[in-house]
């Protein structure tokens, strides 16, 4: 017999999320001496202690950090267990947990998931919205069932990965429309040290994309003239839209300032920024029917992309 049950772990698990046993017990809608006993019990089946109670400050102990990685483990696999048996039962409807990092979240993302609804709207979607590493180790974890990320992938993440090269994601160098430039619609790579720029901060995957592909095409990143830094694309647009400066972004992050006529892209001569967004998956999760529907799509936006 089990010296836990699967309602210990859960409130294991909400100890750990809350830090605190009132919030942790209201989240699982039990009483407070319950959640504190069912804590008790499951300290002394395993005899060790799981949690600092040291005055209101609660906090896992070694042991305890230790027994929630395992806990969350089985949680998720009870979790997938229930989505399995739903399929099989319902069919085609279903959850599915989706993933993107940053630009793709807000600007790609929104319309496939849209398009998604609109040919299976019996399907429940969940969308979160990170960093490539925190997208990458979710999908691990088994907390997203499929994500589309545009960063860099580490080896080590990558081991623990299924990953699908999607499509490519151009990276336009924009200017306003009362720039000197406005007039010009291809420029020399040589130009750009005449231009002032607009980047995101240095710690971003995108400006480390664009910063190693222009040494690639021997610019000398460290001669161009950065007169601002941002901590967003929007931010980065509409600095450009007033005539602050230049700045690489996204093509599917200007859209509609291209509709509106608020920006101009320029080409640069002899140069194309790409970067691959990748589809990332668990080889060891279960795949619903949902995941392979959503998945299908994917592949049939891709072959759309290239025609």
């Amino acid at each position: 017999m089990l010296p836990f049950t699967l309602q210990q772990l859960r409130i294991l698990k909400a100890i750990a999320t809350e830090k605190n046993f009132t919030r942790a017990a209201a989240s699982l809608y039990i009483s407070q001496p319950s959640l504190s006993k069912q804590i008790k019990i499951l300290e002394e089946n395993l005899d060790t202690i799981l949690i600092n109670r040291e005055r209101n400050n609660i906090s896992l102990t070694e042991s305890g950090k230790i027994f929630l990685q395992y806990s969350e483990r089985i949680l998720i696999l009870c979790e997938e267990s229930c989505r399995a048996l739903i399929d099989l039962k319902k069919g085609d409807r279903g959850n599915l947990k989706v993933g993107a990092s940053q630009t793709i979240g807000t600007y790609l993302m929104p319309r496939i998931l849209a398009l998604f609804a609109q040919n299976y709207p019996q399907i429940d979607l969940k969308v979160q919205v990170d960093s490539t590493r925190s997208i990458s180790t979710s999908i691990i974890k088994r907390e997203i069932d499929v994500a589309i990320v545009g960063g860099e992938i580490s080896k080590k993440l990558k081991k623990k990965l299924t990953i699908q090269p999607f499509v490519y994601d151009e990276l336009s160098l924009i200017i306003s429309k009362s720039h000197p430039f406005a007039l010009k619609r291809i420029i020399k790579k040589e130009d750009l040290y005449c231009l002032d720029f607009i980047t995101l901060h240095s710690t971003s995957t995108i400006k480390k994309f664009i910063d190693n592909t222009l040494i690639q095409n021997k610019i000398q990143t460290n001669e161009l003239r950065t007169i601002l830094q941002l901590n967003s694309i929007e931010g980065i647009k509409t600095a450009v839209s007033l005539g602050l400066g230049a700045a690489f972004v996204s093509s599917s992050s200007i859209e509609k300032e291209i509709k509106l006529k608020q920006i101009k892209i320029l080409k640069i001569e002899s140069l194309n920024i790409n970067r691959q967004l990748s589809i990332i998956s668990n080889p060891e999760c279960y795949k619903s029917k949902a995941f392979h529907l959503f998945y299908k799509e994917l592949i049939r936006l891709k072959t759309k992309s290239k025609n």
